[in-house]
C-alpha cells in the first residue's frame, strides 16, 4: 500500500493503522498530531484508524523548549 507522509511517498504493508505507522517511524503518540486526508485524527482513534492506499497524512510533533 502506498501512502504519503508529510509530502514523502511511503510503502506500508496492509493492514496498517495510524498507531502502527507512528511506531514504525519511532514517534511517541502522546506528542503527535495527525491529519489524514485533511481531517484531524483524534489521539483516541490512532489504534482504530486504518490507513488505505493513497492516504495523505501530515504528522506534527510537539517539542518543548524554553
Amino acid at each position: 500500500m502506498k501512502i504519503t507522509v508529510n509530502g514523502e511517498a511511503r510503502d506500508l504493508p496492509a493492514p496498517a493503522t495510524v498507531d502502527g505507522l507512528l511506531a514504525d517511524l519511532g514517534l511517541e503518540p502522546r506528542k503527535i498530531a495527525v491529519e489524514r486526508n485533511l481531517e484531524i485524527v483524534p489521539k483516541s482513534a490512532f489504534g482504530s484508524t486504518e490507513l488505505n492506499d493513497g492516504d495523505r497524512l501530515e504528522i506534527v510533533q510537539f517539542v518543548g523548549g524554553g
